[in-house]
């Protein structure tokens, strides 16, 4: 039988340096205890179960679990007898590396390899002098092809600015640069994305969600235009009334006398 010669082209690519800076094998609980500033990102494989800190925020993770951390970030960690693996890397490659899989604060954990572990326990026990860079890339850019196995193609950089705007929309110090900041991103290469995904400005999504939050909390019982203006991430009350207005057609006073419960109540109290 004659075989047939398998091709697989390779696309462009950014080639951007990337560096990686050191490999180890962390089981110190005083090391891991005390924070760090991260000098570049970081790429941790979990061999046991455990917490990660970064900026204070704690993220449960499991054996075989592989998690990202952020160049300035600070780093802790916590667990009884936790054990780690970790490759530290930068250069312009390594942002590049983290917009291809769509890897964010909100977005920093991937389940399920455990099938890797043995596989960073061969290469850093081999590891020397004479090829610690070449293995430590190695392993580093193996293990970032894996995760497009379990990546959902949803996640790209617009649904998890989406996701975070609908779980912050109530928080009146939301903005394109605040999320920007929370998720680690450049705010100019998030609004190009999101506008490319959802063909509307983040404002003016964000605006959306707290108008519709806004009627959702009229039609079921909130009345007071203050309330529901604050409990919707307005923080000028007479701005809400305005932008509601624009919005929905009429004052937020008068859709709450005119909602349909308060109707049918109202025609009660006159019979």
């Amino acid at each position: 039988m004659k075989l047939k010669n398998v091709c697989k082209f390779i696309p462009d690519v950014n080639s951007s340096e990337l560096k990686t800076v050191n490999f180890i094998f962390e089981t110190d609980p005083e090391v891991q205890h005390n924070p760090s500033n991260l000098s570049g990102n970081r790429i941790l494989l979990a061999k046991t179960d455990g917490v990660f800190i970064f900026d204070s925020k704690t993220v449960e993770i499991r054996s075989g679990d592989v998690c990202f951390a952020f160049s300035g970030e600070t780093f802790s960690a916590e667990g009884d007898g936790l054990q780690y693996y970790y490759i530290q890397f930068k250069g312009g490659r390594s942002d590049d590396l983290y917009k291809r899989f769509g890897i964010s604060a909100l977005n920093r954990v991937f389940t399920g390899f455990e099938g890797l572990l043995p596989f960073w326990q061969e290469n850093i026990a081999r590891a020397t002098d004479q090829n610690i860079d070449l293995v430590s890339e190695s392993v580093l850019l193996y293990t970032f092809s894996r995760l497009t196995a379990v990546r959902e193609p949803t996640e790209d950089v617009a649904y998890i600015l989406t996701k975070y705007a609908e779980e912050n929309f109530s928080d009146s110090g939301l903005s394109l640069n605040s999320a920007a900041e929370e998720l680690g991103y450049n705010a100019k290469y998030l609004s190009t994305c999101f506008k490319q995904k959802m063909n509307i400005g983040f404002s003016e999504y964000v605006k959306t969600l707290r108008i519709n939050n806004a009627v959702f909390l009229m039609e079921h019982g909130v009345e007071s235009v203050k309330n529901v203006a604050f409990l919707s991430g307005f923080q000028d009350p007479l701005y809400f009334s305005k932008v509601f207005r624009e919005t929905v057609g009429m004052p937020p006073s008068e859709y709450v006398k005119n909602r349909p419960d308060q109707k049918r109540t109202d025609q009660k109290n006159s019979d």
